[in-house]
């Protein structure tokens, strides 16, 4: 079956054509004619089904070519993170330029200004984080009253994140009678209840359980003791192919990429400590290959959309076995195969393994030392470097002295100016030091 069997907008499917997809996925095939009809729509399937393009292309067939009044959008899209939002937000922009449709990125970590500058000149479609829409919503900067279209994506994650209340309170501002469609790998955390509160007489399509049973994906367990795992983690690291590691906490996060780096391995850390600028530029860098190992929290776990990650380590053992699945969820997409890795030490084996079981998995358990064939043979690792590896900023910009201001001025150094090194001498020190006593005092 083709999408144009499936009864999208006949642009969409020239865009999909030249981007290579040619051949809808289960979740697609099952939920866009519904979706399209202007039935209510739940979605369940698991992170990588497709479910993105299930959306995306059926809330762009109904609303192609319509014009949206100032502050008034007709189709919203809700997200739990700000990386997934970017990512919806990447995906669709080509497709929505084809039938003459617009979007606005609504996220926290970016400016004010921009977001509600679009909102002024009628932007037909938000995709949205719930706390920043409702902080547009309270200022009056967005009414929700002609919103038409809604979807909520990965809406189990919002729960966990505590957002129910807020998607309770965005779907009650929407117009009445419109079209709802609910994506979550799961029904619990009062997405049920949600469900039956605003769906009407929904069309439910499943195309996975709760459990990891992707055939494409091997499931590892490796036991190694604590006095190795620096030098373990190191070399599946310095790996051919995309790695991504997760840890337990942001300082942990942050410590182990440091410690792969000082062995000379491109590595970047993400998680919710990071600003906004510093979590997309690591994302692009992971995306495009500048880095190929990435450190992550949870924050990540359904908030990372990379294609061709091929092995998942995690580095400290989740304890959730939704946070297994969802961690997992990054590798093996869109039919590619992926192998997923929890390292453990000796004691904690019997507790993973009561973890794994709860997600129906039955990985291999596996007893490893640095450098040993089997785990060569499992992750691919490699000796790296053990030259440190330093990352660049962007941020960084070289100064340009002959650079003048709009007003012909040279700029000012950011060390000061020669006035100012020269106002640096023991008399001034101890003048500034009596007028910090006396202002303090």
């Amino acid at each position: 079956m083709s999408f144009d069997d499936l009864g999208i907008n006949p642009a969409l499917s020239k865009v999909l054509a030249a981007q290579g997809i040619t051949s809808p996925f289960p979740i697609q095939t099952a939920t866009l004619p519904d979706a399209i009809s202007g039935r209510d729509v739940l979605g369940r399937g698991q992170t990588g089904s497709g479910k993105t393009l299930a959306f995306g292309l059926a809330m762009l067939t109904r609303l192609a070519g319509r014009r949206a009044k100032p502050h008034q959008p007709l189709g919203l899209v809700l997200a739990p993170t700000r990386e997934l939002a970017m990512q919806i937000q990447d995906s669709l922009s080509p497709l929505m330029a084809a039938v003459n449709l617009k979007s606005r990125l609504i996220a926290g970590g970016m400016p004010y200004g921009q977001q509600i500058q679009a909102l002024r000149s009628g932007v037909p479609i938000l995709i949205a984080t719930p706390g920043r829409l409702i902080d547009l919503m309270e200022r009056g900067d967005v009414r929700l009253g002609s919103t038409e279209i809604v979807v909520l994506d990965e809406a189990d994650q919002m729960a966990d994140m505590g957002f129910l209340p807020a998607m309770k309170q965005i779907l009650d501002t929407c117009k009445s009678g419109g079209q709802r469609l609910l994506f979550s790998a799961t029904l619990d955390k009062g997405v049920g209840r949600l469900v039956n509160a605003y769906l009407r007489e929904p069309v439910d399509h499943s195309v996975d359980t709760g459990q990891a049973t992707v055939s494409t994906m091997d499931h590892h367990v490796l036991v190694v003791h604590p006095e190795d795992r620096d030098a373990v983690i190191a070399q599946i690291s310095a790996r051919q192919g995309r790695t991504l590691i997760f840890a337990r906490t942001k300082h942990g996060a942050d410590k182990l990429a440091k410690k792969i780096a000082a062995q000379g391995v491109p590595v970047g850390a993400l998680h919710g400590g990071k600003t906004q600028a510093t979590r997309t530029r690591t994302l692009k860098d992971f995306k495009t290959g500048t880095i190929r190992t990435l450190v992550a929290t949870n924050v990540a776990a359904r908030g990372i959309h990379v294609d061709d990650i091929s092995l998942v380590v995690h580095f400290d053992a989740p304890t959730d076995p939704k946070d297994y699945l969802h961690r997992a969820g990054r590798t093996a997409r869109a039919g590619e195969s992926g192998t997923v890795v929890t390292m453990t030490a000796p004691r904690q084996q019997r507790t993973v393994q009561h973890m794994t079981d709860r997600c129906g998995v039955k990985p291999v358990v596996t007893r490893v030392r640095p450098s040993s064939s089997e785990l060569v043979t499992i992750t691919g690792s490699r000796e790296p470097s053990g030259r440190p590896w330093v990352a660049t900023s962007p941020d960084v910009k070289k100064r340009n002295p002959s650079r003048k201001t709009r007003d012909g001025q040279r700029p000012r150094s950011s060390q000061g100016s020669a006035r100012g090194r020269r106002a640096a001498t023991p008399t001034s020190r101890k003048r500034n030091k009596h007028v910090k006593a006396a202002t303090s005092s």
